[in-house]
């Protein structure tokens, strides 16, 4: 890792720290007590956009895949500053596997300990609101339900360059999560059946909450 990269990832992780100081979380419908109290895992399925959003309600003992990509090197100090597990992988590449496979045993191997897992969905390049396979395969090979969730700011601001529209909460805003109910993998459905059925869930979520944002039919 670069040393500029470096330095802005705890840059970043400081930013964090004053947004979890000074925003206010305030969760709709929320599955996770429930589960937690029936000792139940989960995967907790963002969009990429909503990163730092989500992370200021990050929970202890979350495992999260972060790419093998410049984007991924900027957020594991930001992980670990709130005390999230960083699990290094990517999806293929012109053929070549990043370390995905890898990544998703380890997060398999998480999830079965007991303990709850985090993926945004449609990193690590896109396209945006484009749910890729490996939460379905994750919630597939243990069971747990996909949490799809949206996390949308008061006050905000949009990278509007960026890919995926980066959201970054304005400090002292409250931020509104809302989640859907949880995804179990049907009997009979396939991978890519479940990967559709978790993509048409949270772009749905977000066309409700944060119209303006999400992308247009």
């Amino acid at each position: 890792m670069k040393t500029s990269t470096r330095i802005a990832g705890h840059l970043i992780a400081s930013l964090v720290g004053v947004l979890r100081r000074t925003c206010r979380m305030r969760l709709h419908d929320d599955p996770r007590p429930e589960l937690r109290l029936a000792g139940k895992p989960y995967v907790f399925a963002v969009l990429h956009a909503h990163q730092l959003a989500t992370v200021l309600d990050a929970e202890t003992d979350v495992a999260a895949m972060v790419s093998q990509s410049a984007d991924g090197d900027l957020l594991v100090p930001v992980l670990k500053s709130v005390g999230v597990l960083p699990i290094r992988g990517s999806s293929r590449q012109r053929g070549r596997d990043k370390g995905g496979l890898k990544a998703l045993d380890e997060m398999i191997a998480h999830v079965e300990s007991g303990k709850p897992a985090y993926i945004a969905i449609d990193g690590p390049r896109g396209p945006r609101n484009r749910v890729r396979k490996g939460i379905a395969q994750l919630s597939m090979s243990t069971g747990a339900p996909v949490l799809a969730a949206v996390a949308i700011p008061t006050r905000r601001w949009i990278v509007g360059r960026a890919w995926d529209r980066m959201q970054i909460p304005k400090p002292f805003s409250t931020i509104d999560g809302y989640f859907a109910e949880p995804l179990y993998p049907g009997e009979e459905e396939s991978v890519e059946q479940f990967r559709r059925r978790i993509e048409a869930t949270i772009n749905a979520l977000e066309a409700e909450h944060d119209p303006t944002e999400a992308p247009q039919p």
